[in-house]
This record gives structure tokens, C-alpha cells and sequence, in this order.
């Protein structure tokens, strides 16, 4: 083990700068990731039941018959069944093969005609146009300026007249709950990360000018490099977010702040969700 390539890793790096491996790409992490999303007792990568179905209620309320829905990082397809059940037509996207097809075989058993795609987002090629556009779990604060805008582009162009986006992002109190430049080891002989020995190195950063913070987690073993995944979240004050979805065309924008139920750890707050109309 590299010590001083170590400590060369636990520097804030550039703004932006990918780590080198994504959860999504790895076939253990990936496995690791799809038993949390189906994991009831915890909001960790999808949120609780009750939290899921407090939430299609609240979409379904802009909802006056059933609609198209298209799903950006729909995951296992939790939403989507809800709304398949309700009577919407629903198509989901995920760029975790995993997901996507136990999605599929959920669906399948459950005699549900969702249909469920393995893509990127950010490279949407459908030709369909939906009444309804949705990304949930702050998905939407991953994306840097340049995917942001990119994404909102093509999200108004494949919305029907009067269509709506729907999402939630980190807010202006993020940095009071995200564990703001805390540091953490863990040593295991198999477990989230790998399935043989690991030494995790946990660390986030917070860019403040920008309003970004960066969890970084740095991977290692006896016989490889060190691997590094890093999750960069933007937040956004009140107020800004509405501003950018008019620059991109939307109109009516609506936000709230209890669509989430109150919770012990107030985590809750520092969740906004919006509507914005095409």
C-alpha cells in the first residue's frame, strides 16, 4: 500500500473530477446496491414504502387522468409499479443494468405493462413525448451545470403541452446533515464494497462558492490500486432552482418542502421538491 499516494487522494480534488470507478458499472457493488433499494427499513437508496407511496399520492395530485410517465432513474422500479397499479402508462429508465432487469421481472409477476429501459439520462433517445417527467431522490443534484441544463433540454422537448417535470433536490440546509468534511475508516473481510478484505477511507468535502459537496470513498486491497468512487451533490437556495428551470422554458414552477414526512434526524428538510410546467 502506497502510503504517500494515500494521502494524495484525501486532498480536495478539482471540481467535478470523476473518481475512478462508478457503483453502477460494477457487477458486486451493483448487487450490493439493489438489496438496499429492496431494503424496507431503511431510506438509504430508495426511500421507505410509506415515504414512496406519501409520494405518488403528492404527484398523482397534479394528475387529472391517466397519464404517460416517463421515470429518470426509476432504480428497481419501486414508483413505477405504483403507478402501473393506479392506471398510468409508465416507462423507467435506469443506467443500473441490475435494476432494470429485476424491474423487469417484478413487472413480469405482477402482470404489469411497464416498459423499462437500461440507459443513460443523460443520452435520452425516445421519440415518444409524455404528460409527465419524474426523477426522484435528489437524483437531480448529481448533475453538474453542463448535464443540468442538458438534461432539462431534452426533458421539456419529450413533455406533451402542459406537461410536467417533477423532482426533488438538496436544499440550502444540505450542509447542516450531509457530515460536512467528516472523516471515516472501516476495515472488512468482505462486505459493501468488496466481497474479499477492504480498507474503506471515507471523506466529504464542501465546496462552499459553488455549493457542492463531494463523498468520497477510497477502496483498498493487498493486490490492487486504490479505487476511487466519488458522489458529487449540488445544492440549491430557495429561489435559485425556480429561476433555472424558467431559463429552460418551464413555467408554473411549484415547490414544497412536505412532501417527505417528519423524521427524528430532520433530514426531511433538507429535501425541496418542484413542479414545473412545459
Amino acid at each position: 500500500m502506497n502510503i504517500s499516494k494515500l494521502k494524495s487522494l484525501t486532498i480536495a480534488p478539482p471540481l467535478d473530477e470523476p473518481g475512478t470507478h462508478r457503483m453502477w458499472d460494477d457487477p458486486y457493488i451493483s448487487g450490493q446496491l439493489l438489496r438496499i433499494h429492496l431494503n424496507q427499513e431503511t431510506d438509504a437508496a430508495s426511500r421507505k414504502p410509506e415515504t414512496i407511496i406519501r409520494t405518488v399520492n403528492w404527484i398523482e395530485s397534479f394528475l387529472k387522468k391517466p397519464s404517460s410517465i416517463l421515470d429518470l432513474g426509476c432504480g428497481p422500479g419501486l414508483y413505477d409499479e405504483l403507478f402501473a397499479e393506479r392506471g398510468h402508462r409508465v416507462t423507467g429508465i435506469d443506467y443500473s443494468l441490475r435494476s432494470v432487469q429485476y424491474a423487469k421481472e417484478q413487472a413480469a409477476k405482477r402482470g404489469l405493462n411497464i416498459t423499462y429501459l437500461h440507459q443513460n439520462y443523460l443520452d435520452l433517445t425516445l421519440e415518444n413525448r409524455y404528460d409527465l417527467v419524474i426523477m426522484i431522490y435528489c437524483d437531480f443534484s448529481v448533475l453538474n451545470p453542463d448535464e443540468r441544463d442538458r438534461l432539462l433540454h431534452r426533458v421539456f422537448h419529450l413533455l406533451n403541452p402542459g406537461g410536467l417535470f417533477i423532482f426533488d433536490v438538496l436544499n440550502e440546509h444540505a450542509p447542516d446533515f450531509m457530515n460536512i468534511n467528516e472523516k471515516g475508516w472501516e476495515i472488512s473481510e468482505g462486505g459493501f464494497w468488496k466481497l474479499d478484505p477492504y480498507l474503506a477511507l471515507s471523506q466529504s468535502f464542501h465546496y462552499q462558492t459553488e455549493r457542492v459537496i463531494l463523498q468520497q470513498h477510497i477502496i483498498c486491497t493487498d493486490e490492487e490500486d486504490p479505487e476511487i468512487y466519488r458522489f458529487w451533490n449540488r445544492y440549491y437556495q430557495t429561489g435559485e432552482m425556480a429561476a433555472i428551470l424558467k431559463q429552460a422554458g418551464f413555467s408554473e414552477v411549484q415547490m414544497s418542502y412536505q412532501v417527505l414526512p417528519e423524521e427524528r434526524a430532520g433530514t426531511n428538510k433538507m429535501v425541496t421538491f418542484y413542479s414545473a410546467q412545459v
